[in-house]
């Protein structure tokens, strides 16, 4: 029996050495941004605790198994709806808008805490159960079954995604679409469903921006947006021409990154250009500065491991339930990175998205370390018998 065997034998160790390497990528990221940036706090010590809080996390969902997650998944979720809702409504004390964005509860003597962080894993445990009973209860496979189980994960997605919308917060959003797309794909639906949806998307998408970049008049008429929302996707395009204001840290960035070379400028405290908030969103770019094409490339080779190892994971195991938890945390992990680099390196619009365990921020990091525990989970409560598909 799987209980009578050894704690420290259940215990992913590959993971644990994973998340350690990102821990110090992290920490000399962090320490290096400080060195000449505009603020006095020490964001290395506090990154530390953050880590030391987000092990105790991990310890806490690892006890948890399958079934109990599944239990859990509907009380979390409403839960985060909760505290999303609240968010919206709270007054200014406790919820001040930062960047135009009201996305943070100030919490006393603890700092901000961003609840859509935490709200990424309750949504994935939530489609994870959806689609694990939806095909429980069907055992028939046909079109319209499919397109009930469409029908479900949209609505559970639209919900947090609206309150989201209403702070607002488009990079997060975002998080949370690339959430339900993976999910949707592994999820068994047809693709003479998907292929029609997604490809309207597209085609809607390319519209909207074509509109955007020649014909913005026509939305500012008829949709009444302000010329001024464009302007985060032409400073993206030319932001040389925008460099005084909305252009300004993705010029700042790539001077930064471009500058690094191949080896970098000598590590640690090397700096020398200004990059405002290079701790949070833009620590790839002081990576890229310091430590030059080799360091960069052994910070996003860290992330391939992670992903390959989770994805390794989901495929070992014969529980339906944990598979999906893995493809959510896997989507969302690779969204997260890609947005991130991408939009550091001019190849992506700027979105505010942090990179995972290497950006400092305690919430995002929380939401990360929640999700590294479903993961420590999974490895703990199942165990491969030789000659035998049970679990």
């Amino acid at each position: 029996m799987q209980s009578e065997k050894n704690i420290s034998t259940r215990v992913d160790y590959s993971l644990a050495f994973i998340i350690f390497l990102l821990f110090i990528a992290s920490s000399i990221a962090i320490y290096s941004a400080q060195t000449s940036e505009q603020y006095s706090a020490n964001f290395l010590l506090k990154q530390i605790v953050f880590y030391v809080v987000g092990i105790g996390i991990i310890l806490g969902v690892i006890t948890l198994d399958s079934d109990q997650l599944k239990k859990i998944s509907w009380y979390s979720y409403g839960f985060g709806c909760i505290l999303l809702i609240f968010l919206i409504i709270a007054p200014e004390s406790i919820a001040k808008p930062i960047n135009g964005a009201k996305s943070w509860f100030q919490i006393p003597f603890m700092g901000s805490f961003q609840p859509s962080e935490v709200m990424k894993v309750f949504l994935i445990l939530s489609l994870a159960n959806v689609i694990s009973n939806h095909h429980l209860k069907t055992m028939i496979k046909t079109t319209q079954t499919d397109l009930i189980l469409m029908i479900k994960l949209g609505l559970v997605t639209a919900l947090p995604l609206a309150l989201i919308m209403q702070q607002p917060d488009l990079g997060t959003s975002l998080v949370f679409l690339a959430i339900l797309v993976g999910m949707i794909f592994i999820s068994g639906i047809s693709w003479r469903i998907l292929l029609p949806i997604f490809s309207t998307g597209i085609a809607l998408t390319g519209t909207v921006l074509y509109f955007v970049i020649w014909y913005p008049d026509i939305l500012e008429k008829y949709l009444g947006v302000d010329q001024y929302q464009f302007e985060r996707i032409y400073s993206w395009i030319d932001p040389y021409n925008y460099q005084s204001n909305s252009g300004y840290h993705l010029t700042q960035s790539l001077l930064a990154i471009g500058s690094g070379q191949t080896d970098g400028k000598g590590g640690v405290g090397s700096r020398e250009v200004y990059l405002p908030e290079g701790q949070t969103d833009f620590i790839f770019s002081i990576i890229g500065e310091e430590f030059g094409f080799i360091g960069s490339s052994i910070v996003i080779s860290l992330f391939f491991l992670l992903i390959y190892h989770i994805t390794k994971i989901g495929m070992e195991t014969k529980n339906n339930f944990y598979t999906y938890v893995c493809v959510g945390v896997i989507s969302m992990i690779t969204f997260h990175v890609f947005q991130n680099i991408g939009m550091t390196i001019g190849v992506l619009p700027i979105t505010g998205i942090p990179l995972p365990f290497i950006s400092y921020g305690g919430s995002s990091l929380m939401g990360n370390m929640m999700a590294m525990g479903l993961i420590f989970s999974i490895r703990y409560h199942y165990k491969k018998y030789m000659f035998s598909t049970d679990t």
